[in-house]
């Protein structure tokens, strides 16, 4: 048992909109509270009942995912570590601008994953009075961009893609609807003039698509980031971005509901003391997809990297 679980009481969450939980009914909650009186009036100990059912999953904690591989690795690592602590931990599978909104009305208690100073700066300027974004950062060399497959080097700027626009059928392959990246891929589309069309739809087929132009040596162009796999599997290049639109190196901090730090306060410090290099986060990204490739849940991958990494995993606990 934690420090946490002996020293602080259950908090409660608001979480009729987005999780949809339902209200009990007004005659369940009656003959609840008759079979209370009851058993009182028979001599049963309530006392220990009603602390029972207070401390029941005094810990349990809701966190935001998003289908970005990396996202999806680091949120079932976190799941592991915390639930090896004593808390119960809750995925919730929701695109960014909604976790923004649930962690604004207390749906939510953590969203793992912001990147800054550019592609979620819409997020911070909308929801900075209202969200915990933190100052400490968990990865510290993000790099976000326009990629295309290695092999089309005849194009390495954004600066060319309208020359090559028949050959990309104008279409520029993206993922998640409303995620930090896109938006800052439509703002250069504008700024360079592009007579493109960004295609939505997820990370997972926006690599399907990938893979499938590089197998026929076809031509196409994706919003891509690093910390990812990708790059060890394909040969892929950013394009040249002379107006500086999508940034220099991105920085990965994370984000939690107001008051967070008071119901969860060793929690709140052990994400503030995450941090990871390319190689930890890599190794976590291919164990996770190696678990799935397999039949796996992606947990089972956390759990092989959080048992091959126990000290740095210690470094963040304080252990």
């Amino acid at each position: 048992m934690s420090f946490y679980q002996r020293t602080h009481p259950k908090k409660t969450k608001r979480r009729d909109t987005i999780f949809n939980f339902q209200k009990q009914p007004i005659n369940i909650l009656i003959i609840t509270a008759i079979s209370i009186l009851l058993l009182s009036a028979c001599g049963g100990n309530t006392s220990n009942n009603e602390s029972a059912a207070e401390d029941d999953n005094p810990n349990s904690l809701d966190m935001g995912q998003i289908s970005w591989e990396e996202n999806i690795a680091i949120t079932n690592m976190w799941k592991f570590i915390l639930e090896e602590e004593g808390y119960e931990v809750n995925l919730h599978l929701l695109d960014i601008g909604t976790q923004m909104a649930a962690l604004e009305n207390d749906e939510l208690d953590i969203s793992p994953e912001i990147w800054l100073p550019v592609q979620d700066a819409e997020y911070v300027a909308q929801y900075e009075d209202a969200i915990n974004f933190s100052e400490e950062t968990w990865y510290d060399n993000a790099k976000v961009g326009l990629v295309v497959p290695a092999y089309m080097d005849y194009l390495d700027s954004i600066e060319d893609l309208n020359a090559n626009k028949e050959s990309l059928n104008g279409e520029i392959t993206g993922f998640d609807a409303g995620a930090g990246t896109m938006l800052v891929v439509e703002e250069a589309m504008e700024a360079y003039e592009l007579d493109y069309e960004l295609t939505a739809s997820s990370e997972p087929a926006m690599l399907t698509a990938l893979q499938q132009a590089i197998t026929n040596e076809e031509d196409i162009v994706v919003p891509l980031w690093n910390p990812h796999r990708v790059f060890s599997e394909m040969d892929l290049k950013y394009l040249d971005d002379p107006q500086n639109i999508f940034g220099e190196a991105e920085k990965i901090h994370h984000a939690t509901r107001q008051n967070f730090h008071e119901d969860y306060p060793e929690v709140d410090q052990w994400l503030k003391n995450w941090k990871m290099d390319d190689e930890q986060i890599g190794e976590l990204m291919s164990y996770v997809s190696e678990a799935e490739n397999e039949g796996k849940e992606a947990l089972e991958g956390a759990e092989k990297w959080v048992n091959d990494n126990r000290n740095l995993v210690n470094q963040w606990l304080e252990k």
